[in-house]
This record gives C-alpha cells, sequence and structure tokens, in this order.
C-alpha cells in the first residue's frame, strides 16, 4: 500500500501494524464523520507551501481536472450507505480542492441536493466549501443561501506575508481579491454562511500583527495551520535544534493576545482544544489531543484516500487502492493508515507515550510525525514547539486559577 519508490520506507503503519490483532483486542473501527471531496483537482492559485502541488506527492497530474456527475453521484450513494449502517446524528461533507468553485456551480448544487436525498432522515450533513475566495461572487453566494453551504476562506495575515506565498500562476498576489471575498462573507446578509479563515502559520511574520489583521474582519471562526512538514522534509525554521521554538513562540504569543481578552472575540479550536485538555476535557480537533481521525478523503475520480495531507510525505503516501465505484467506506475502515489514527495510545511512539504532556499533545497532528525509512510511528516534527506552548498555556492558567483561589474571600 506504499508507492514502490517508498518501499523501504513507511514500514509502520502499513508493514507492521497487525489490523485483526487489534481489532481481536477489542479496538472497534469508528464510522467516518467528515468527508473531504476533491471536486476539482486543480487550482487558481500556486501557492509555494502547498502540500497537493509542491510537495513530494505529484500524483495530481493523474486525476480528472473535475469530478464527474457519475463519480459525485455515486460518492453521495457511499456516504449515504455509511450513514444508513452507522447511523450518525450529523456528518460533515468539504468541497474541496484545487479550488472547488473551479468545478462550476451546477456541479456542487447537484452534488450537494443528491448528498442530502442519499442521507438516513435521521442524518443530517453540514456542507462547507473550502475556498482560496478568488471566485466568491454574487453567484456562488446565492449557491450557499439556497443549499445551505458554508464557506471557509484562506488567508495568511497581512498582505506582505499573504502575498510572498499566496500568488496566482502569473505571480500576483491574492490578498486583495481574498479581503474583498470576506467582506462579502462578513456583511449581515451574508454572515450565516461564514465558516472561517484558515490561516498558515508563517514564523517569520509578527504574530500579533498577523493575528489582528485577521481578526479585524470579524471571523466567526479561525483556524490556525502549522505548515504540513516532518522529520524528512522540515518545515521552514524548524530545525533539529530542541532548544529553538519558534512555532511555539509564535502562537504562544498569539494565544496571549487572544487569552487575555475579557471575551475572546474568535474562536480559536487549537487554543480551545489546550485548554479543554489542560482541564481534563476534550479535543475538539485531530490536530492536538490525539482525537482519532474519522475523515476520508475522495479525488476527484473517485479514489479513497487516507488524508490528502499525507501527500507531505512521499508519493502514494495517501493512496488506499480502493474507489467508490468498487468499494464501500466501510472497506476503507480496516486499512492500516485509518486504523492507526484510530489507535489513541496504541498508535503513538514510545518516546510519546512516557511524555508528560501526551494527554495534551496527543502525539501531534499525524502527517507531522513521518520519518523516511521509519514511517509514521515518532513524535511530531513539532515537538518542541508544542511542548512550549502547552506548557506556557498551562502556567498561564495555573497562574490565573491561582489569583482566583487568592481572591476568594
Amino acid at each position: 500500500m506504499t508507492s514502490t519508490a517508498d518501499a523501504p520506507h513507511g514500514r509502520w503503519p502499513d508493514d507492521l501494524l497487525d489490523v485483526a490483532a487489534l481489532r481481536s483486542a477489542g479496538q472497534q473501527a469508528l464510522p467516518f464523520r467528515e468527508f473531504v471531496l476533491k471536486v476539482h483537482s486543480r487550482c487558481n492559485l500556486a501557492c509555494t507551501y502547498c502540500y497537493v502541488y509542491e510537495a513530494a506527492d505529484q500524483l495530481w497530474r493523474t486525476q480528472p481536472h473535475t469530478m464527474s456527475r457519475r463519480t459525485a453521484e455515486q460518492v453521495c450513494h457511499r456516504i449515504g450507505e455509511h450513514a444508513e449502517r452507522h447511523r450518525p446524528a450529523s456528518l460533515r461533507v468539504i468541497l474541496h480542492g484545487g479550488e472547488p468553485l473551479l468545478a462550476g456551480l451546477p456541479l456542487l448544487r447537484h452534488l450537494t441536493r443528491t448528498l442530502r436525498r442519499s442521507l438516513p432522515a435521521a442524518t443530517r450533513a453540514e456542507v462547507v466549501i473550502q475556498s482560496n475566495g478568488i471566485l466568491l461572487d454574487d453567484d456562488v453566494l446565492r449557491l450557499c443561501h439556497d443549499e445551505g453551504i458554508t464557506v471557509a476562506v484562506s488567508l495568511d495575515g497581512v498582505p506582505e506575508v499573504h502575498d510572498k506565498a499566496r500568488r496566482d500562476h502569473a505571480g500576483r498576489g491574492s490578498h486583495a481579491r481574498v479581503a474583498a471575498a470576506l467582506r462579502r462573507l462578513a456583511a449581515p446578509e451574508h454572515r450565516a454562511l461564514w465558516a472561517g479563515i484558515l490561516c498558515t502559520v508563517d514564523v517569520t511574520a509578527d504574530p500579533v500583527a498577523a493575528y489582528e489583521h485577521l481578526l479585524s474582519y470579524d471571523p466567526p471562526a479561525l483556524r490556525l495551520l502549522l505548515p504540513l512538514g516532518n522529520w524528512t522534509h522540515r518545515p521552514p525554521e524548524r530545525t533539529a535544534d530542541p532548544a529553538r521554538t519558534p512555532y511555539g513562540d509564535w502562537l504562544g504569543a498569539v494565544f496571549d493576545r487572544w487569552y487575555r481578552e475579557p471575551r475572546p472575540p474568535v474562536r480559536i479550536a487549537f487554543f480551545e482544544s489546550v485548554l479543554d485538555l489542560l482541564l481534563g476535557g476534550v479535543t475538539r480537533t485531530e490536530t492536538i489531543g490525539g482525537a482519532p481521525s474519522q475523515l476520508a478523503v475522495v479525488d476527484t475520480d473517485g479514489s479513497l484516500t487516507l488524508s490528502d495531507q499525507l501527500k507531505s510525505a512521499y508519493e502514494g503516501a495517501d493512496r488506499s487502492g480502493l474507489d467508490v465505484h468498487h468499494h464501500s467506506f466501510d472497506a476503507l475502515l480496516d486499512h492500516p493508515g485509518v486504523v492507526a489514527r484510530q489507535s489513541a495510545a496504541r498508535g503513538l511512539a514510545a518516546q510519546c507515550r512516557a511524555c508528560p504532556v501526551v494527554a495534551v499533545c496527543g502525539g501531534g497532528h499525524y502527517p507531522h510525525r513521518y520519518r523516511a525509512g521509519h514511517g509514521y510511528l515518532n513524535p511530531s516534527v513539532y515537538c518542541p514547539d508544542l511542548m512550549a506552548l502547552i506548557r506556557h498555556v498551562a502556567d498561564t492558567v495555573r497562574a490565573d486559577l491561582a489569583r482566583a483561589a487568592e481572591a476568594r474571600p
């Protein structure tokens, strides 16, 4: 299940994880609750850090540009089949790419309606378009209002930072066009359609300036994303020196600015999850806390893949060999790559299991653990940064609790 070129690599989980033994020991498969549908495999931007087009995996070149209606209908049938078997109260479907709006509004409308007709009456579908915002216009907003679709848009901060990486194929920055899309979504008549902003962290930028710029659009939620790197392909500025924690420092500065507001003005799931986990709660995101993955990805040709983010490791890392035309989503549940991400502590390296902050960190985001020749049974490449951030947040909360205790009569 790995590519020929990577045959010596990725031994865990593909070659070493004994799925049958885990099932016999009582580890149950968790049905999928989130489905990423690659409705278009090309993009109108050429972002320098893109894990689809700029990383080790170039199999996107073999994909149809647009998902066909036949494939879209079969995807909806398979999601409905999965929901009929497992009966979730709700599930989430993300229309993704490339740039999903390049697929055209008729396909997006047809897919959304077919999906909802395919689900059992007791299952509600949240449908989200993940877009770069360039093509968001009145027609797109009308579609979203008509079909109950929300939109998340990517923005990486102030113009000079955003435009450094997120440029079109002619080399022009995209910030002004994205900002216009965000202002549309922020209008009272459209605000209910806005799912939030995704921001990829650039540690060379001023963290507070970046946060305050994003906040200036008044988003309902903000997702801060660490660049998709690993031990073989290190993220920018993430050197081998564990004493340097540029991402932990950057996130810590944003956390302080966010946390010190009397009432935080925007939802940030990453920070909320760290706080909840420190206080004995659960995570709200797969990127921290070790929540089991319940996500499946479908390419434009109908291929079932583990996660498009695994493309950052090596070519074929996300391939399962299954597709919606011949296989159910239940068949994907027994793939070692899915089982590994649903294995909690069993899916962590020994170093992680012995770590004092494992209950909060959870080993970090799975794609960040890859090392050529070893696979994914490693700590996150961001381990020093996560440790620094968690300790910073813990110290902040501990000090607040101590002050509150002293203030009690």
